[in-house]
Order: C-alpha cells, then sequence, then structure tokens
C-alpha cells in the first residue's frame, strides 16, 4: 500500500500542477481575448472582464459539492478524471467562443464541469495513511502554487507566439494528456462500502460538527482575505516606485516571490501538520501571513517587499493546506469527497468576496487600508482557529461504524441534538 499511495500522490500532483497550469496561464489576457471578440467600449471590458472571471467561481460553487459527494458513491477516481477532461472539453469550447456570450456561457461550463482540485484532494486524502495525510495535503497543495505561479508565464508566451485563441487549444491538449495520465497510472485504493447519504446531508453533518464548521468560515475568511490584495498589487507597485516602463515585470517578479515561498513551504507544513496538533499550525501560519501582509506598508521601496513577500509565502504555504488537513482529520472516509467538495466550494466563495471587497472598499479608504485590513483579518482569525479548532480525544470522539454511516439520517429525522 505505501507504494501504491506514494505512486497516486506523485502522479496526481503532475496531473494538478499541468491543469493549474492550464487554468491560470488564460487569466492574464483574458481580457484581451475578449477585446478581440468586439468589446471594445473600455467600459463595457471591464465589466465583461468580471463577469468571465467570476463565472467559473459561479458554477463551481454549486456543482462542486454534487461532483464530491458522487465520487463518495461512484468512486473517486471517476470525478478526477471527470473534472481533467470537464476542463478539457470546455478549454476547447472557450477557444471556439465567436463572442463575448458564448466565451461567458464556455466559462461557466467549465466551472460546472471541472473542480479538479477537490476531487485530487478526495481522491489522495482517502487513499493516503492516516499518519500522512498532512503531507500528502501539503504536497499536493505545491502543486497549485507551482500551476499558479508557472501559469501566467507559460500563457503570456504561449500567447505572443501562437494568439490567444490557440492557448485555450494548447491548455486542452495538455489537460487531455494529464486526464489519461490518470487513467492509466492512479489506482483508487479504499473504495467506500458504505452510502454517503445525499448531498444535504453533508451539508448537515458539517453544519452539527462545531470544529468542521468553524473550519469552513476560515476558508471563507483566509480565501477573502488573500484574493482582496491580488487585483490592487500592481497599483501599489506603482504607488512605490511611479511609472516605469518596466513596470509590469517588476510587479510580477515581487508578486511571483510568494508563491515561489508557498511552493517550497507547502510540504514542510505538511509534515508538520502530521507530527503535531494542526491547530497550533494554523494559528502561527495565519499570525505570521497577517503581519506579512500589513507590513507591506511600511516599506519605502519596492525591493523591500522581497523578504516580506517570503516571509508570508512561508506562512501562507500552512493555511490553506492545514485548514483543509484539519477538515480531512475531521470527516469520515464514506464522506471524504462531499465534504471536501463543500471545503472547495466555500474557498471559490472566499476568492469572490475578496476582489469585489477590495475594490469598494480601496475606493473609499486607500490601498495600503486594504493591507492592513487583510493582515488583520487573517491574525485576528488565528484566535478564533485556537478557540474553536478544537478536537476531543480520539476515545471521545470515535464514533461506532453505524453512528457514522446513518448521522445523515439522524440528523435529518432531528435525533441529533
Amino acid at each position: 500500500m505505501n507504494v501504491s499511495w506514494r505512486k497516486n500522490l506523485y502522479i496526481i500532483w503532475g496531473a494538478q500542477l499541468i491543469a493549474m497550469i492550464g487554468m491560470s496561464m488564460v487569466i492574464p489576457f483574458l481580457p484581451l481575448y475578449i477585446k478581440d471578440l468586439g468589446v471594445t467600449d473600455i467600459t463595457e471590458l471591464k465589466r465583461w472582464s468580471g463577469l468571465v472571471v467570476s463565472g467559473v467561481f459561479i458554477t463551481a460553487f454549486f456543482a462542486t459539492p454534487v461532483w464530491g459527494w458522487l465520487g463518495d458513491k461512484v468512486g473517486k477516481k471517476k470525478m478526477v478524471l471527470r473534472a481533467i477532461f470537464g476542463l478539457a472539453v470546455s478549454q476547447f469550447l472557450i477557444g471556439l467562443s465567436q463572442d463575448v456570450y458564448q466565451l461567458f456561457f464556455f466559462r461557466m461550463v467549465q466551472g460546472a464541469l471541472s473542480g479538479f482540485i477537490a476531487a485530487s484532494l478526495a481522491l489522495v486524502s482517502s487513499n493516503t495513511p492516516k499518519e500522512r495525510s498532512g503531507y500528502a495535503i501539503g504536497f499536493l497543495a505545491s502543486s497549485t502554487a507551482a500551476g499558479n505561479l508557472l501559469g501566467p508565464f507559460v500563457g503570456g508566451l504561449l500567447a505572443d507566439a501562437f494568439g490567444y485563441r490557440n492557448v485555450f487549444f494548447i491548455t486542452s491538449v495538455i489537460c487531455l494528456i494529464s486526464g489519461i495520465l490518470v487513467l492509466f497510472f492512479v489506482k483508487e485504493i479504499n473504495r467506500n462500502e458504505k452510502t454517503p447519504g445525499n448531498v444535504f446531508d453533508n451539508y448537515r453533518f458539517v453544519s452539527k460538527n462545531t470544529p468542521l464548521k468553524y473550519a469552513m468560515l476560515m476558508l471563507i475568511i483566509s480565501a477573502a482575505s488573500i484574493s482582496m490584495i491580488q487585483p490592487l498589487f500592481a497599483l501599489f507597485i506603482e504607488q512605490k516606485i511611479g511609472t516605469t516602463a518596466y513596470l509590469a515585470t517588476i510587479t510580477g517578479s515581487v508578486f511571483g516571490v510568494l508563491g515561489l515561498f508557498q511552493v517550497i513551504s507547502s510540504s514542510f507544513w505538511g509534515r508538520l501538520n502530521d507530527k503535531r496538533e494542526i491547530r497550533k499550525n494554523i494559528v502561527f501560519a495565519l499570525i505570521g501571513a497577517g503581519a506579512g501582509y500589513a507590513l507591506h506598508i511600511v516599506v519605502t521601496g519596492v525591493w523591500e517587499l522581497v523578504p516580506i513577500r517570503a516571509v508570508v509565502g512561508l506562512c501562507m504555504g500552512g493555511v490553506m493546506p492545514s485548514l483543509f488537513s484539519f477538515i480531512n482529520k475531521c470527516i469520515p472516509n464514506h464522506r471524504k469527497g462531499g465534504i471536501m467538495g463543500i471545503a472547495s466550494s466555500f474557498t471559490m466563495l472566499g476568492n469572490l468576496i475578496g476582489p469585489v471587497s477590495s475594490g469598494y472598499i480601496a475606493s473609499v479608504t486607500s490601498i495600503n487600508f486594504v493591507f492592513v485590513l487583510s493582515g488583520s483579518i487573517l491574525a485576528g482569525s488565528a484566535v478564533l482557529a485556537y478557540k474553536k479548532l478544537r478536537v476531543k480525544s480520539e476515545a471521545k470522539r470515535k464514533l461506532s461504524e453505524k453512528d457514522i454511516g446513518t448521522i445523515g439520517e439522524e440528523i435529518a429525522a432531528g435525533s441529533v441534538e
């Protein structure tokens, strides 16, 4: 079994890296693609750019928990394949778009069909020995960070070389190759023997489990706090250095420092989660990330940001993976797909809230205030983590197989208080 779970982990890591590169490399030039489709008015271009980017998250928020539940029912590997091949199909369709309406619709199709991160998390967490699950989730998270780091760079090169439309076709092909690797080389070790109930049972399960409920809330808070910085970062750099011909290069380089150190630290945090109480790791990671974001405003030159961004990246590598590791340890195996799907959908909700709220907040205050606010929320949520992410001892919280299998039905009937 040791060889099998490691082999699965490494193949899924590679497949997820490819998928994340494919998804992130099209984001930087989406507004330019929209312009090529005929939207030239600057106001309309801004509006459609926001809609097209958010279209994926809107449908994914509703679809991911359903796909996760179905993975518990029919097999998690099937859901990984469905997600990666769904991404390949949607990218191909996006490349065929003839106007912005088709583009928006196909982006929503992408959100409805994909959900690769949630599916891979469920497969890896349920097929990895419990004592190594923290490492596996942390290691898997490094592929997401690496993909988001490399994607925009690769996408820019391909767009310049082959044109915007062809990048979507290239993404479709590499996702197809990734799916073929999963199909032939990944084996699902632990298949569910219990019926997972239905999607609403999973939501009830979360609502009745206090640590799990607050972990989900913290996913929303953390994702929103982190993502509210992203749309303002270029403007923040411009404040520090003024107008320059190399503004985009400098912004991309400084922005990428965080992603690089997040890749480096994710596996470390994962191993740490297997060795000591995850709650403590979450607290330290949140405080470090929060302090780092707040410190952005005290620098006088852009290159002073590099060590601060490095520290933030090191800490950020422990926030989301640790929260997912904590959630993984709070749920029975036959619910992992469904509840990991819920966790991923809440993360997407945070990723939607952050950029929307930051634009409004910055318009009535300042960009510096948004950095301080983001850091304060992250550091302040460490208190919430310390107080609410407590779990009872194994002896006290261990449920019988019958209880676990029927908890959804009992909750639905009102017999569990």
